[in-house]
C-alpha cells in the first residue's frame, strides 16, 4: 500500500492496529521552538528519531538532551534515537528553530527499560557495487545490538551510494512464520513500514511488491515523503537515475525481533552477485 506524500498534522500515518500492518506504528511530529508533543502508545514499544533539528526526550526519569541535530535534510548528518517503552510517556520538545521527527514502533507486550542511542552506538554496514547498481548504506538505530533491550522493534535508515541504483534486491519477503523439516526458521513474520526521502528533493523512484514468486504484482510510484506498507510479497525497490534515494524503515516481529528473510527463488542465485550482501542480512537477525 502506498500512502501518498501529505500533511498528516501530527496524527499517526499507521495507527496502532493496522489493517494491513498491525504490528507497526508510525508518526512523523513537526515542531517549531519550544513546541512540545506528548507522546504515548498503549501496546506498542516505540522509537523517537529526529529526521532534521534537534529535541529533547524525557522518558522514564530520564532527559535525553540534544537528540538529533541534522540540518535541511536526512543526508545533513547521523540519526540518534531514544528508545521508549511499551505504552510509556514520553515529551519530546524542540529545541532548534524547527525539528521534524520519525516515531516508529512494533507491538509488545511487556515494559522495559528507555535509553538513548547516540550517533557513536549505531550500527553502521554497506554492502553492494556500483557495477551491480545495489550500492547502499544501512545505519542501524535499533539493530542487533539491542536485543536484550528491545521485544519486537528493528529502526534503520537505508541510503543508496551514489546516484540511481536498487535497493532490497535479491527480492525478498518476510510475511509468516514458517519452518524447515528440521524445525528452523527459514521465514519470520515481520510488518515493515517504510518513508521515502530523495534527494533533490523532486526526485522519485518505484516500489514494487510482488506477492507470489513468477507472477505480475504491483509497483508504485514514490515521491518525496512517501510511505509504503509492506503486509505481504517480495519488495524491492529502485531510484531514477541521477538522485539519491533515502528510507527510514520500521520492522515489527510477530513471534521475534530477529528478522529472516526468504528470498525469492527466482532470483535467489543473484545473492552470489552482490558483494558484502551477507553481512547486511546479518545485521538484521
Amino acid at each position: 500500500m502506498h500512502i501518498a506524500p501529505h500533511d498528516n498534522q501530527n496524527q499517526p500515518i499507521v495507527g496502532a492496529d493496522h489493517p494491513l500492518v498491525p504490528l507497526n506504528y508510525f508518526n512523523i511530529v513537526r515542531l517549531t521552538k519550544g513546541q512540545v508533543f506528548d507522546h504515548a502508545v498503549p501496546g506498542y514499544e516505540t522509537c523517537i528519531v529526529p529526521a532534521t533539528g534537534t529535541v529533547q526526550v524525557q522518558v522514564g526519569g530520564q532527559t535525553h538532551d540534544d537528540l538529533g541535530g541534522r540540518g535541511v535534510d536526512v543526508w545533513d548528518g547521523e540519526p540518534e534515537g531514544v528508545y521508549v517503552p511499551t505504552g510509556m510517556p514520553a515529551r519530546i520538545t524542540c529545541q532548534s528553530d524547527s525539528a521534524e521527527v520519525f516515531i516508529a514502533g512494533a507491538k509488545f507486550d511487556k515494559v522495559l527499560e528507555p535509553f538513548a542511542v547516540r550517533a557513536a552506538d549505531l550500527d553502521v554496514v554497506q554492502y553492494g557495487s556500483d557495477d551491480t547498481k545495489t550500492h547502499r548504506k544501512i545505519k542501524h538505530i535499533l539493530g542487533t545490538k539491542y536485543h536484550d533491550r528491545v521485544g519486537r522493534l528493528l529502526v534503520s535508515e537505508l541510503y543508496t551510494v551514489g546516484a540511481g541504483g536498487w535497493s532490497g534486491f535479491p527480492s525478498h519477503k518476510h510475511d509468516t512464520d514458517r519452518h524447515d523439516a528440521t524445525g528452523a526458521m527459514i521465514e519470520s513474520r515481520h510488518d515493515e513500514t517504510y518513508n521515502f526521502r530523495f534527494r533533490p528533493d523532486h526526485g522519485s523512484g518505484l516500489q514494487m511488491l510482488q506477492r507470489e514468486d513468477n507472477e505480475p504484482g504491483d509497483a508504485y510510484h514514490i515521491m518525496n515523503n512517501s510511505t509504503v506498507l509492506i503486509d505481504k510479497g517480495y519488495h524491492p525497490c529502485c531510484v531514477l537515475p541521477g538522485y539519491e534515494m533515502y528510507y527510514f524503515t520500521i520492522l515489527g516481529g510477530l513471534s521475534q525481533r530477529s528478522l529472516k528473510q526468504y528470498f525469492q527463488p527466482t532470483h535467489a542465485d543473484q545473492l552470489h552477485t552482490i558483494p558484502g550482501i551477507m553481512d547486511m542480512v546479518a545485521k538484521f537477525k
